[in-house]
């Protein structure tokens, strides 16, 4: 690889970096559920598609795959996988992984949500 290449990214890597983050407490949940399944290649996809109570949803699961719009982002060891399109009505957002009262569960926070149900998995953009 030349440095060109390698400075590309670099500088691709600082802006996926701040278009979406990922917590410590999130990684270490990815990591415990890969190794639950026995298989270093999984992923945590997050997506977001229509519907919900709210007008948008949030979707969480495995994948090996990465399609070509999809965007990565590492975290002590894992990574997380947005395609493009989520992506958008996720930037500057960021996943955790939270236990509380109302059981375990990743939970995103999303600067361009208006509103969401009670629930957390559904959203709506102003």
């Amino acid at each position: 690889m030349t440095e060109q290449q390698i400075s590309t990214l670099e500088a691709q890597k600082m802006v996926d970096s701040a278009r979406f983050a990922v917590t410590a407490s999130a990684a270490r949940r990815v990591a415990a559920l890969k190794a639950a399944e026995g298989n270093d290649d999984l992923m945590l996809r997050i997506t977001v598609s229509g519907g919900g109570c709210a007008g948008f949803q949030y979707g969480f699961d495995f994948d090996t795959e990465q399609a070509a719009d999809d965007h990565i982002f590492e975290r002590d060891g894992i990574k997380v996988v947005i395609d493009e399109t989520s992506l958008d009505l996720l930037a500057g957002g960021v996943v955790d992984f939270k236990e509380d009262l109302l059981g375990s569960y990743f939970a995103i926070e999303n600067p361009n949500a208006t509103s969401s149900c009670g629930c957390g998995t559904s959203f709506s953009i102003g």
